[in-house]
């Protein structure tokens, strides 16, 4: 088998070609430029080879080897994805301390000759898989849009304890359409308390139906003349640019969502029949797992998805109480555990199973580990046969 080890690089890739079968360097590291013709001159080094006899390796990291996985894929090459840890121990292991592009391409192909059959150090790659790629992308900035709106949404508050600081104490929930209205317009009890009352009634109307509200704008305006809050000029202006940030970041999980919806029901995937799990999340779980096959077993899901629990021995010693090993997609793992209090609320199965690891005196949130590990398993099964969901075959 000819091994085409390729090293990634912003503006151009290193490459090599050795026989795997005694090791022989076939082709001396060359680079090529990160574009169409470097491409081409990679391609026209091994075309003599039949692609069956060819695999081809690259280090999964970073985003600069999607276009050359993509134009490879495209023309129906065997692509082993590795992990750049894997790339950095092997170099270790061979006694090498240096670190080049050219060397690193030959590091590749070590890796790629790897005789182990059940645990090989790369995952093949055959298939053109880009769309998963943009599910990932869409459901990995929906976390990171999130995490941007707690951000600002806790900024918010800090400059609304200065201004108002018994604002929040008028409404029964936060971020309502007339608590936004008030504070886009009016943004601190001083203004609040100098604004026209048919001016601030504008406010309390809305086109939604539901429930109004039992605050008036007279009780808000009478509350903002006795706040004891500090009129600021500066904190008003961040307070109206927080709040154009807030409702921005809505409108783009808005648009998200709608995608991955698309996506979600053109891939139609059983995990959808677990009740608890969304469009969102469902897709989020699926582009960050990839390809089920690249798994040999539900252990290995669990591992990837750094829920395991992390094993420490030494000597005669044994922890009893240790974290999970956290390894693996931060999304993924993120995902799975803003989803499981749903799934043991919508199952049956899965609460008693989460009322079972608190009776043998475990906490909340190993029980939810317990829990999580135990939903992967029925998300391996489903992918796998593709069969729907149905708790009685839990029991």
């Amino acid at each position: 088998m000819i091994l085409v080890g390729i090293d990634i690089g912003k503006y151009s890739h290193h490459f090599a070609l050795v026989q795997k079968e005694d090791g022989e360097v076939l082709r001396e590291p060359s680079e090529i430029n990160n574009d169409l013709e470097g491409f081409d001159q990679l391609i026209s080094s091994f075309r003599k080879y039949q692609k069956k006899d060819i695999l081809i390796g690259m280090e999964d990291t970073g985003h600069y080897h999607f276009a050359i996985l993509k134009y490879l894929l495209d023309k129906q090459y065997t692509v082993a994805l590795i992990n750049p840890i894997t790339t950095d121990l092997t170099r270790k292991m061979n006694g090498s301390i240096t670190k080049t592009d050219d060397l690193d391409s030959l590091t590749i192909c070590d890796v790629l000759s790897s005789n182990k059959k059940d645990k090989k150090p790369y995952r093949i790659t055959k298939i053109n898989r880009f769309d998963m790629y943009e599910q990932r992308c869409l459901t990995r900035h929906h976390h990171n849009l999130k995490e941007e709106l707690n951000v600002y949404s806790n900024r918010l508050q800090k400059c609304i304890d200065v201004v108002f600081p018994e604002y929040n104490s008028l409404f029964k929930s936060k971020y309502g359409i007339v608590y936004m209205n008030v504070l886009k317009k009016y943004s601190s009890a001083d203004n609040i308390a100098k604004a026209d009352i048919r001016s601030l009634r504008k406010c309390f109307e809305t086109n939604r139906r539901g429930k109004r509200i039992s605050l008036t704008a007279e009780k808000l305006k009478e509350t903002a003349k006795k706040s004891i809050g500090i009129s600021s000029s500066s904190e008003v202006i961040q307070i109206r640019h927080l709040i154009g940030q807030i409702e921005l970041i809505h409108e783009q999980l808005n648009e998200i969502d709608k995608k991955i919806e698309e996506f979600s029901r053109q891939i139609n995937s059983p995990i959808l029949s677990i009740p608890g799990i969304s469009h969102f999340s469902g897709t989020s779980i699926l582009s960050e797992l990839g390809d089920i096959s690249n798994f040999a077993n539900p252990r290995q899901v669990i591992k990837f998805s750094g829920t395991a629990p992390l094993t420490y021995e030494s000597s005669q010693f044994k922890a009893q109480h240790t974290k999970i090993t956290k390894k693996g997609s931060k999304y993924l793992r993120k995902t799975l555990y803003q989803i499981i209090l749903p799934v043991i609320q919508h199952n049956k199965v899965f609460g008693d199973y989460y009322a079972l690891k608190l009776s043998q005196g475990k906490s909340h949130r190993c029980a939810q580990g317990h829990c999580v590990r135990k939903l992967l398993r029925v998300i391996y099964h489903l992918l796998k046969t593709g069969q729907q969901f149905d708790p009685a075959l839990l029991r």
